[in-house]
């Protein structure tokens, strides 16, 4: 379950959100960065994290990951953190705004897509999204099954 990947920015992947690119039409992507106890930082940095079920919302003026699961440090012991806490997310002031603005005027979602480390801190990407209607999902895996075809006649070919 642990590991890291590398990006293209080489910046190691720790945790990855697939499906919202499957299920969500991509308005905006930002980086936030995100508050975390001491334990969820030792748990994420073994690979403990994931944004499957992830999704943000705002409390009051602030933006909270909620769902996001970090599993437990197993040295922390009783100063260990509650898996599914809602963690607030660090942008700024005009970030926010924009956001909430689109949130209630458009009815759109923010999403994490990504968890990575840049540095020496966890950041978490986040998307602006619109869900995609069931006729969008049936192109995007249209257009996937024929890059695969495409990729073994290559391979045929060479």
């Amino acid at each position: 379950m642990g590991g890291t990947r590398k990006s293209k920015d080489d910046n190691p992947v720790l945790a990855d959100n697939r499906k919202a690119r499957f299920d969500y039409e991509f308005l905006q992507e930002l980086e936030a960065g995100i508050a975390l106890q001491g334990s969820e930082v030792k748990a994420i940095r073994d690979g403990r994290i994931s944004l499957k079920e992830a999704f943000c919302q705002f409390n009051g003026d602030e933006l909270f990951l909620l769902q996001a699961h970090i599993g437990e440090f197993a040295q922390a012991h009783a100063r260990n953190h509650p898996p599914l806490r809602p963690r607030k997310l660090l942008l700024k002031r005009h970030e926010l705004d924009k956001l909430s603005d689109a949130v209630q005027k458009q009815g759109c979602t923010i999403v994490p897509t990504r968890a990575y480390i840049k540095g020496r801190v966890i950041k978490v990407s986040i998307a602006l999204v619109r869900g995609k209607k069931v006729h969008d999902k049936r192109a995007t895996i249209k257009e996937r099954e024929q890059k695969r075809e495409m990729e073994r006649a290559r391979r045929e070919r060479s």
